[in-house]
């Protein structure tokens, strides 16, 4: 049991780790100037012009959006404001906190009275939690308990064929954190009930029902049709959500098939529905493994925050490795490096950006776009989440009064150890785009406690030193380092970025370099476009300015990059590489230099990888995506021409399952 920081009572079994309150880990370097891009992007003036905020039920607006959108923001605003310190961003979050808080009732139901639906609530517990880690005010504590009394004094209401149902498991993240630092075990009744009475994801993914192509294939689609049941199973964000669910139970109920089923979740996606950066193919539903199908925003900042629960609760690297993938590709590849528009779907294999038809499952045509609110409002509202919950993870403490270095990045952790000695470890590193870390120990007095650090799966041959001394490591655990610490002793560890190819989609090769993938650098054009689509319409900026609630869009729209983009290509894409699938250090070279101010703008990529290859003009536009990847290896007398990749997360065009030139 850890001593310092609130874990698992009895009788829930105890965690691996322990998550740090927000605000005890702070990011440095680059991450720390990504931070500040989102809080200068949407995340720090969507409140401003979005509808959906600016005239939110959330804040005391009874004729404002009342449902999911105040609560999917807030739980990325509110941990951005607190790790960034952000004055400005608290005061924007403030008015929506001290009014839910002031919500509750007397039955224990909170929020606008407009809502009668669990969901939402869900989100604003976790909301809350993060609120009451940062400032420590005690009246989170008390609708918290309101509310779980009105969920076990109340029938269980998770139907199967509603988002409640499907995505019950997060009442139980807020049950437990909240059980942890009261003791009362009316809540581990409540969530009892949840369990037994909502969806069953740990099944689902030990049993996994939906191993066919992608979506529009699958035998069921006409039954999805007439039966919004049949749809949450298939549901991209679901299953994203659902993840946690196999971790989150496993520490109430001890099953072991649910601890089995948090491993099979994994590999059963990856296997049928698998995409680059550890993501799973989801245009609305699941997809398959083709690189043009698409990956929704939400799963993917869903999916890191399901990770960074399961890593706390079961804690194999294993985990903590795919927290990294998403977090350095996908999560970046799909916003703008300003911040300032998103996509909803992004695609590996991107080679145009545009309002058309594709091969979706069921998205419309404006999935594809970079913009304010393409397809549908949703990823407007959540995208928030994934840098600021990533950064609060980095970090977490552990039973034996340690701390564990679970993910990397920049950054600074002050936490508790040993006896409740105060320690400070900044985190030196220009990590994902190089493999030096360096930990360096601020300590008032000489204290003894262990430190451990994650040797990821793919990092054979990594080296850690403690006060130059060599530790053991093994790829795949973690290395524990236990030694009495003073001030500026280091811990350094070297992990060798080796360069690693992917077997993909009709044998394509794909190319990594620790937990980057690497794209194709493709000449962009940015068409912002004379309209935003908004709420199913578009709206151009005639219409904002005549319409009184949008006319600080109309303002931002003119004066910052608020709005939607086209992007087209302007040099080819159409290539295979000449790349040795087993050494493929013979092949190709690497470029490396410090990130720029804008980390994942394309011409500040750190890392440049330089391939040859030949273009394969059969291989063309279908549907408005790339064709078919051409099956490997491609028989090709095309003249052989220099190539650059660079990280997926620098990309807003790419290829990056590639064609393998048979030579």
């Amino acid at each position: 049991m850890n001593r310092h920081y609130p874990s698992n009572r009895d009788p829930l079994k105890r965690t691996a780790f322990v998550a740090l309150p927000i605000g005890a880990v702070r990011p440095l370097g680059w991450l720390r100037d990504q931070l500040t891009i989102q809080a200068d992007g949407l995340t720090g003036h969507l409140d401003e012009f979005w509808p959906s905020l600016a005239n939110s039920a959330w804040k005391g607006d009874a004729a404002g959006e009342a449902w999911e959108r105040g609560p999917y923001f807030l739980d990325g605003a509110v941990p951005l404001a607190y790790i960034l310190d952000d004055a400005r961003l608290k005061a924007k979050v403030r008015p929506y906190i001290e009014w839910t808080l002031a919500s509750g009732r007397p039955d224990g139901w909170f929020g606008p009275a407009e809502n009668r639906d669990r969901w939402p609530l869900a989100v604003a517990m976790k909301v809350l939690t993060q609120y009451y880690e940062a400032t420590g005010d005690e009246r989170v504590i008390t609708i918290l308990k309101n509310y779980f009394a009105y969920l076990r004094d109340n029938p269980p209401d998770w139907p199967d064929k509603d988002w409640r149902g499907v995505r019950a498991m997060d009442n139980a993240v807020s049950g437990f954190w909240l059980y942890n630092r009261t003791g009362d075990a009316g809540i581990l009744r409540a969530t009892e009930s949840i369990y037994r009475n909502s969806f069953d994801w740990g099944t689902y993914f030990l049993d996994f029902p939906y191993t066919a192509g992608y979506f529009a294939r699958f035998p069921y689609r006409d039954e999805w049709k007439k039966s919004f049941r049949a749809h949450h199973p298939t549901h991209v964000v679901n299953i994203a959500m659902g993840i946690k669910y196999p971790a989150v139970w496993y520490q109430q109920f001890g099953e072991d098939r649910l601890k089995k089923a948090a491993y099979q979740a994994l590999a059963n996606l990856d296997t049928h529905h698998g995409q680059v950066g550890g993501r799973f193919g989801g245009d609305e539903h699941l997809a398959g493994r083709c690189p043009t199908q698409g990956s929704e925003l939400c799963s993917i900042v869903e999916y890191m925050f399901s990770l960074e629960k399961t890593i706390e609760a079961l804690g194999d690297v294993i985990f903590a490795d795919r927290l990294e993938l998403l977090a350095y590709n996908g999560n970046p590849g799909t916003c703008t490096p300003d911040y300032w528009a998103h996509q909803y779907d992004q695609q590996a294999n991107q080679v145009l950006v545009s309002i058309a038809r594709r091969q979706w499952s069921t998205n419309g045509d404006t999935s594809n776009v970079y913009g304010l609110e393409p397809n549908f409002g949703c990823c407007t509202a959540n995208m928030h989440q994934g840098w600021p919950k990533f950064v609060a993870h980095l970090w977490m403490a552990t039973h034996d009064q340690g701390l564990a270095a679970v993910a990397f990045g920049p950054c600074q952790v002050k936490a508790k150890v040993a006896d409740g000695a105060e320690v400070t470890v900044t985190e030196e590193t220009d990590y994902p785009f190089d493999g030096t870390i360096r930990f360096v120990l601020e300590t008032a007095g000489p204290v003894r406690f262990p430190l451990h650090v994650r040797i990821p799966a793919w990092a054979d041959g990594a080296r850690l030193t403690a006060g130059g001394v060599d530790v053991p490591t093994t790829a795949g655990r973690f290395a524990v380092v236990d030694r009495q610490w003073k001030a500026g002793d280091t811990a350094v560890l070297t992990l060798p970025m080796k360069l690693r190819t992917e077997t993909r989609y009709n044998n394509a090769v794909s190319i990594l370099r620790g937990p980057l993938y690497f794209a194709l650098k493709i000449g962009e054009r940015f068409e912002k476009l004379d309209k935003i689509k908004l709420n199913d319409r578009f709206v151009d900026l005639a219409a904002m300015k005549a319409d009184p609630q949008l006319h600080k869009m109309a303002e931002l729209f003119e004066k910052t990059p608020l709005g939607d983009y086209a992007i087209h290509p302007t040099t080819p894409w159409n290539y295979g590489l000449i790349v040795d699938r087993a050494h493929p250090e013979k092949s190709i070279t690497v470029e490396t230099r410090k990130p720029g101010r804008v980390p994942f703008e394309q011409a500040a990529a750190a890392v440049t990888l330089k391939v040859k290859g030949r273009a394969i003009p059969e291989w063309t536009l279908r549907d408005n995506s790339a064709g078919e990847t051409p099956i490997s290896p491609v028989v090709c007398a095309e003249p052989t021409v220099d190539l650059e990749l660079i990280p997926y997360g620098n990309t807003r065009l790419r290829i990056t399952e590639f064609p393998v030139i048979a030579e």
